[in-house]
């Protein structure tokens, strides 16, 4: 990561040194509290600044905010309106709005140096804030039109969403670009708008990359069985629930116990046990239950068949030998054979 002077042309600390220096030295000390632009980089509360001065929490915002207002008025603030543009021009570059964490991440990982640039933002005329709620994280923007369609795609991008999509990376973002129709062209680069959907709370992605409901678990992986569903998919054939555990770990470099793997798998709907200690995704369209019940839908679904015609369907659904589709044939109680050779379902 390249010194923040050699990214923005212009040294935070400095500048916000230089505007603090003429502020009264309660005011001063206040700031530098609040900010995090003292020795420690910890930003301090207002309730515990209050205490350090004997006042009342709200006497402290109060000391704040006439502080900011004074720094806008002073010859300072005149002469900082180089580094308040340079500023503009890098949200303008990383698209226009940005979330806060991308933002100063982006331009240095110093925890001081971030506090400084904040302050900035702060202080600066270009630079709003959209406060973080339910639907969006905190983010600057210069563009408020901008802002607006940005928001607004997002919400519609996410009311299309159910809880089971996890949607590639390239479709999503097409998918955004369906509804940011009017943006300008230089705002139309996955890196933009990956920095875009990062704005959003009610969209993620998982560790393989894929897009969908942020409070998904096939997106928010919170344990062993969102990981196994995410191995077991992207393998994308049934697997042994050995194999399983031994591709979370290689996949996503976490320990799964092959025993705990194997107790997620029992527990989780989502997946289908198709043969001896294979699991498949009910999602692909495997019947659950034993071979017993996949026959019994087959013929269902299929009517009368013959002996190889089940076990070949069966051999569909289930990782088992022949001859155990043949001893539930057997079990009259369920199925009877005519005359033609063929079963039927007992009503």
């Amino acid at each position: 990561m390249a010194p923040i002077a050699d990214k923005t042309g212009f040294k935070p600390k400095a500048i916000v040194k230089k505007l603090l220096t003429g502020l009264p030295e309660r005011s001063r000390t206040v700031l530098e509290a609040r900010f995090g632009l003292g020795v420690s980089p910890d930003r301090v509360t207002l309730e515990a600044i209050g205490k350090r001065y004997g006042i009342t929490r709200e006497r402290v915002r109060q000391i704040e905010n006439h502080a900011l207002n004074a720094l806008k008025k002073s010859p300072g603030f005149a002469q900082a309106q180089d580094a308040f543009e340079e500023l503009e021009r890098i949200i303008d570059g990383l698209g226009g709005i940005v979330c806060e964490d991308d933002l100063l991440n982006f331009m240095t990982k110093d925890k001081s140096m971030q506090n400084h640039i904040y302050f900035l933002l702060v202080l600066g005329d270009p630079f709003k804030f959209r406060k973080e709620d339910d639907e969006v994280n905190r983010c600057w923007y210069v563009d408020p039109e901008l802002a607006g369609k940005v928001e607004g795609a997002l919400k519609n991008l996410y009311s299309g969403l159910s809880d089971e999509d996890l949607i590639p990376e390239g479709e999503m973002i097409d998918r955004f670009l369906k509804e940011l129709q009017t943006i300008n062209d230089k705002h139309r680069n996955d890196e933009v708008l990956r920095r875009w959907l990062a704005i959003s709370k009610g969209i993620g992605k998982n560790p393989l990359g894929e897009w969908g409901p942020a409070g998904s678990p096939n997106v928010k992986t919170k344990g062993v069985r969102d990981f196994a569903y995410l191995a077991v998919k992207k393998h994308g054939s049934p697997l042994h629930f050995r194999e399983v555990s031994s591709l979370i770990e290689k996949m996503f470099d976490r320990a799964a116990h092959v025993a705990t793997t194997h107790n997620e798998l029992i527990k989780d709907d989502r997946f289908v046990l198709v043969g001896r200690g294979m699991y498949a995704l009910k999602e692909w369209g495997y019947t659950t239950g034993v071979v017993r019940d996949v026959i019994r839908e087959a013929l269902r679904k299929q009517g009368p068949m013959d002996k190889d015609q089940i076990i070949a369907a069966v051999l569909k659904e289930r990782h088992v030998k022949p001859g155990t589709i043949v001893v539930n044939l057997q079990n009259q109680k369920y199925f009877k054979r005519g005359k033609d050779g063929k079963f039927t379902l007992v009503k």
